[in-house]
C-alpha cells in the first residue's frame, strides 16, 4: 500500500465537510422585465454573500393573481402604486422598518410624492416614475403632429402601431383623450372610451407590453402607445430617429414601488437590497440602466446631461402638470375589465 493513500479519507472529510457550510441565503425579487441593473445585483450579492433571484411580470394584474394565490416566494415585488394599495388592504405587505432605510430617508425626493399614493411609505419605498405616452419614428412620421392621442386614428399609420396589452393604461389613454379623468368609474364615459379603444384596434399591429420598443427601434412600428423608461433607452441609441410625445390631452404618471410581502423568507436582506439601490451611486448607474428615473435627489444630481436632459426621463414641469395618477378603484376594477373583455373579444 501507498503511504498516500492514508491521507484520501482525511482529504474526502475535509471536502465533504467544506460542501456542508452555511449555505448562502437567497433574495427572490419579482419585478417587470430588464428592470435592474445585473451589475448591481451582481455588487449586492457579493457584498452581502447572498444570491438573488430574479423572476418576472408583463402586467399588475398578472403579478397579483400570482402572490394571491400564494406563489413564489417572494421577498421583494416592484408593483405600480395602485396596486400597493390594493395589497395593503389584503394584508399582503409587511410593514417597512424605516431604521433599516437610512438611504431611502437620507436621499428621497419630496417632489415625487404626487405620483404615490402613500407618500407615508408605510408599506413602500418608491423604486421609478414612469409615464405613459407615444413611441413615434421621427423620420418616418414627418409632417405628422404627435402631440394627442388621436394619432392613434390616423390611417396613414394602418398595422404600424402597437397599443399597451393593459386595461387600465389603455382605457385610461382612450378616457384622457375623451378628456375624461383615467381613474372614471362611469358606465357612459367607458362605453364611450371602450368605443375609442375598438376605433384604435382597427388600426393597430397588435397589443403588446414587452416587444414595443424594439418594434420602434427597428422601425416595424412607427407609432408605439408604451412607457417613458423603455423608449428613453432606445432614444438614447437613435435620438435622430426616435422621439416620445405626451399627448396634451394629459397621460398617465406612475410609480413602481419596492414592497416585501408577509410571506418573506428574507426580510433583513430585503430591507438591506432597498437600501443598496438608494445609496446616491447605485440610484444613478440604476436610472442610467432603466432610463427612468428613480425619485432619490443625489441620484439623480449625478447623472450625465444627456439623461438629464432627456425629456422621458425628467419631463419639465410644465408637462407633468397634465400627468394624472393611476389608483386602484376597488370593486370599480370590475367595470374597466368588462371593457377589456369587449375590446379583445371585438374582432
Amino acid at each position: 500500500m501507498k503511504p498516500t493513500s492514508l491521507f484520501i479519507p482525511a482529504i474526502l472529510a475535509t471536502a465533504i465537510l467544506a460542501g456542508c457550510g452555511p449555505k448562502k441565503p437567497t433574495l427572490h425579487l419579482y419585478t417587470w422585465s430588464d428592470y435592474i441593473d445585473p451589475g448591481l445585483v451582481t455588487l449586492f450579492e457579493k457584498e452581502n454573500n447572498c444570491r438573488v433571484k430574479i423572476d418576472t411580470f408583463d402586467s399588475n394584474e398578472t403579478m397579483y393573481a400570482k402572490v394571491k394565490a400564494g406563489s413564489g416566494g417572494y421577498d421583494i415585488i416592484f408593483p405600480s402604486s395602485y396596486q400597493v394599495s390594493l395589497m395593503a388592504q389584503n394584508n399582503m405587505l409587511l410593514p417597512l422598518d424605516k431604521s433599516k432605510l437610512p438611504n431611502v430617508t437620507a436621499h428621497f425626493e419630496d417632489f415625487y410624492k404626487r405620483v404615490i399614493l402613500n407618500p407615508e411609505m408605510t408599506f413602500n419605498v418608491p423604486y421609478a416614475v414612469t409615464f405613459t405616452g407615444i413611441a413615434y419614428r421621427k423620420d418616418k412620421t414627418a409632417g405628422v403632429a404627435i402631440d394627442s392621442w388621436a394619432c392613434l386614428d390616423n390611417p396613414a399609420f394602418k398595422g404600424r402601431v402597437s397599443l399597451l396589452n393593459d386595461f387600465r393604461e389603455t382605457i385610461g389613454a382612450a378616457l384622457k383623450s375623451l378628456g375624461y379623468s383615467l381613474n372614471s368609474t362611469s358606465p357612459d364615459e367607458l362605453r364611450k372610451a371602450c368605443d375609442v379603444v375598438l376605433r384604435w384596434k382597427k388600426n393597430i399591429a397588435k397589443f403588446d407590453n414587452e416587444q414595443y420598443k424594439t418594434g420602434i427601434a427597428s422601425g416595424e412600428f412607427l407609432l408605439g402607445h408604451g412607457y417613458s423608461g423603455d423608449i428613453a433607452q432606445v432614444m438614447l441609441e437613435d435620438p435622430a430617429n426616435i422621439g416620445f410625445a405626451f399627448p396634451k390631452e394629459g397621460f398617465t404618471a406612475a410609480c413602481d414601488e419596492m414592497v416585501i410581502p408577509k410571506t418573506a423568507k428574507e426580510p433583513t436582506l430585503a430591507h438591506a437590497f432597498i437600501n443598496f439601490l438608494y445609496e446616491p451611486d447605485n440610484a444613478s448607474r440604476n436610472i442610467q440602466y432603466i432610463c427612468a428615473v428613480m425619485p432619490n435627489k443625489e441620484g439623480i444630481s449625478k447623472l450625465p446631461d444627456e439623461y438629464r436632459n432627456n425629456p422621458a426621463i425628467l419631463p419639465p414641469a410644465d408637462v407633468l402638470a397634465k400627468a394624472e395618477v393611476l389608483k386602484d378603484l376597488g370593486a370599480n376594477n370590475a367595470l374597466y375589465s368588462k371593457v377589456w373583455d369587449t375590446i379583445k373579444a371585438t374582432e
